[in-house]
C-alpha cells in the first residue's frame, strides 16, 4: 500500500511512555520508509529515556529545544539545541532532562525495521544501575 510522504503530528504514532511523549513521524507502519525511523520526543523536566540499547539500530539524537544529559556508553555530555550525539548499534545509552524546562529531541534510527526488539532496557544492570544512582 502506498502511503503519503507527508506526515503531520496527527498522523504520527503517539506514545506516552514513562513521563515523556514520543511522536513517531517516520516508520514503516506510517510511511514507505524501509531504512529509517524518526521520532520527536518531548522530555519534561526530570524525565528522560533511561539506559537502553538498540541491538540492530544505530541512532542519532538531535536536540531541537532545551538541553539534555546524553550518555553514550560510559561517557556523558550535556548537549543543547542544535547539537547531536551518534550512538552505534547495540551501544548502551540514555537521555535525561536535568533542566527545569521541556527538552525536545529528534531521534533518528536506522534501519527502519528490525527482526528483534527495538530497545532492550539496561538500567537495572551494572554498571548502568550504579551510574544512574550516582547521577540522580
Amino acid at each position: 500500500m502506498k502511503k503519503s510522504p507527508f506526515i503531520t503530528e496527527a498522523d504520527a504514532i503517539k506514545e506516552d511512555f514513562e513521563g515523556r511523549t514520543n511522536y513517531w513521524m517516520c516508520r514503516p507502519e506510517i510511511t514507505n520508509a524501509k531504512d529509517l525511523q524518526v521520532c520527536r520526543a518531548v522530555l519534561p523536566p526530570g524525565k528522560g529515556h533511561d539506559f537502553h540499547r538498540h541491538p540492530e539500530n544505530e541512532e542519532a539524537i538531535y536536540v531541537l529545544e532545551g538541553e539534555i544529559e546524553q550518555w553514550v556508553g560510559e561517557q556523558s555530555q550535556r548537549i543543547k539545541k542544535g547539537e547531536c550525539a551518534h550512538i552505534p548499534a547495540d551501544v548502551v545509552h540514555a537521555s535525561f532532562n536535568r533542566s527545569d524546562q521541556d527538552a525536545v529531541i529528534l531521534a533518528i534510527l536506522s534501519p527502519g525495521s528490525q527482526k528483534g526488539p527495538l530497545a532492550v532496557d539496561m538500567f537495572e544492570e551494572e554498571p548502568w544501575a550504579s551510574i544512574r544512582q550516582s547521577k540522580a
